[in-house]
């Protein structure tokens, strides 16, 4: 029994480094933000598929139930379209700074879905948070349009998150994936068409390396992360797995800092704010879990 606690221990801090390592496979891939998130989207939809064949699981929804998993759909696809692109505006470390402040965006996003009142300490990390962001913007204004965006990405990503809480309780999460991978694929196919140079030639030439970094973009930090994570859930607490994941952009950073030392070393003033921004998820996660813990066991 401890291995096998041990080894899901293991297996949830893998997840977390796969998920911080999605920014530096943002770096590396050379093709557009839209683009990468096509194919992003449409390989770990194929790959979610044959794991639901082999699996045997139905997928069939009410029409109305497919409408709301479409819109889910273009939330993400828009949450990893700008999060690529702050990339590109910036850097890993800026970005993954900024997304960060997802749980900044929650404490006000929650109450309005949920209809529960705002709790005190999520003002004073708000604000705390605002301190991270203002001192990240005054000491990097140069990289602003990639803040921004970043900023954005947060919130499609907190948006995506609280919507996807209420689909959890009545369907499958493979199920739900697979829709959302799908709706994703139509919104960004039609945009391609309509708004750029629609699917030319050029938009499958792409070089070896592209092939294969989106090739473990979609397969290990998308199709195989998102079963992972769903998986690990059964073993380990929530509060376990949801602080853990909060150390994602301390791993994303420290790996853009060794792989790219000549674009990721940034101002001490930077490090502050990130600090603030991090530590402050950190402390959040850690109250709002132990609330519920403490609740359940005194029931």
């Amino acid at each position: 029994m401890p291995n096998a606690k041990v080894k899901n221990y293991l297996h949830l801090h893998l997840l977390v480094f796969i998920a911080g390592f999605t920014a530096i496979l943002g770096e590396l891939i050379s093709i557009g933000s839209t683009a990468l998130v096509w194919y992003r989207m449409f390989i770990a939809g194929i790959l979610m598929y044959i794991y639901i064949k082999l699996i045997k699981l139905k997928i069939q929804v009410p029409f109305k139930t497919k409408l709301k998993f479409f819109g889910a759909g273009i939330i993400i696809a828009l949450h990893w379209i700008t999060f690529f692109e702050a990339i590109n505006q910036s850097n890993v470390s800026i970005t993954l700074a900024m997304f960060s402040t997802g749980a900044f965006f929650a404490s006000f996003i929650e109450p309005l879905i949920y209809r529960r009142k705002i709790i005190w300490y999520e003002i004073v990390f708000g604000m705390i948070v605002i301190l991270g962001v203002f001192l990240i913007t005054q000491s990097e204004i140069k990289y602003i349009y990639g803040i921004i965006l970043g900023l954005v990405s947060a919130l499609f990503s907190t948006v995506f998150a609280v919507i996807n809480g209420r689909f959890i309780a009545n369907h499958r999460a493979t199920v739900i994936s697979f829709y959302e991978f799908a709706s994703g694929v139509v919104f960004l196919s039609l945009f391609i068409v309509l708004f750029q140079d629609g699917f030319s030639t050029d938009f499958f030439l792409l070089s070896i390396s592209d092939w294969g970094y989106l090739l473990i973009l979609a397969s290990v930090c998308t199709a195989y992360a998102f079963i992972g994570s769903v998986d690990v859930m059964r073993y380990i607490s929530p509060f376990t797995v949801i602080l853990t994941y909060n150390l994602e952009p301390l791993y994303g950073i420290a790996m853009a800092l060794i792989l790219f030392p000549e674009t990721e070393i940034m101002s001490t003033q930077f490090y502050y704010g990130a600090f603030l921004i991090l530590s402050t998820v950190l402390a959040d996660g850690i109250l709002k879990n132990y609330k519920t813990y403490k609740k359940r066991n005194t029931l």
